[in-house]
C-alpha cells in the first residue's frame, strides 16, 4: 500500500490539496507555479475569445491600401467567402494562397491568416502571382 502513496500519478496537481512543499507555510503557495487553481480566465473563455478573434483574416497595411485605391468593398458575404477560402487552403496544408472571390484575387498568408494584397479584375492584366502554393476559387 505504501507504493501507492509514493506514486506521482496519484498525487494532486500543483496547487491542489496535499502535502506542502519544504519551506511553504499553510495557505501560501510554495512557488508561483503552485498558485491556486481558478485565478485568471477559464480555458473555455480564452478558447472562445481566440476562436472569435481568429474567425476572419487580418489585412496588411498594403492590402488595405490596395483595397481602398482599387475601390474594393468588403461586405459580409465577400469576407465570409474569403475566410472560407483561406480555411480551405489551410485544410490542404497551404502556406501562401491566392483566393478568388467575385473575380478579385486576394493573396493571403494562410499560416498567418493575413491578406497580403488584393488585385481586381481590371488590374489583373498580365499580372503574375509568385510565391504561392495554391489557388482557391471561393
Amino acid at each position: 500500500m505504501s507504493d501507492l502513496l509514493n506514486n506521482a500519478a496519484l498525487l494532486p496537481p500543483l496547487g491542489g490539496p496535499g502535502p506542502l512543499s519544504a519551506g511553504a507555510t499553510k495557505g501560501a503557495p510554495a512557488s508561483p507555479a503552485e498558485a491556486p487553481v481558478g485565478t485568471g480566465p477559464s480555458f473555455a473563455s480564452v478558447l472562445a475569445d481566440k476562436a472569435a478573434a481568429g474567425s476572419g483574416p487580418t489585412f496588411s497595411k498594403h492590402a488595405l491600401e490596395r483595397l481602398s485605391r482599387r475601390g474594393v468593398t468588403m461586405d459580409g458575404q465577400t469576407l465570409g467567402r474569403l475566410t472560407e477560402g483561406i480555411q480551405r487552403a489551410a485544410g490542404k496544408g497551404s502556406r501562401n494562397s491566392v483566393v478568388f472571390v467575385n473575380g478579385t484575387a486576394f493573396v493571403a498568408s494562410v499560416q498567418n491568416n493575413t491578406v497580403i494584397t488584393a488585385v481586381t479584375p481590371e488590374a489583373m492584366n498580365s499580372h503574375v502571382f509568385t510565391n504561392i502554393d495554391s489557388a482557391v476559387i471561393a
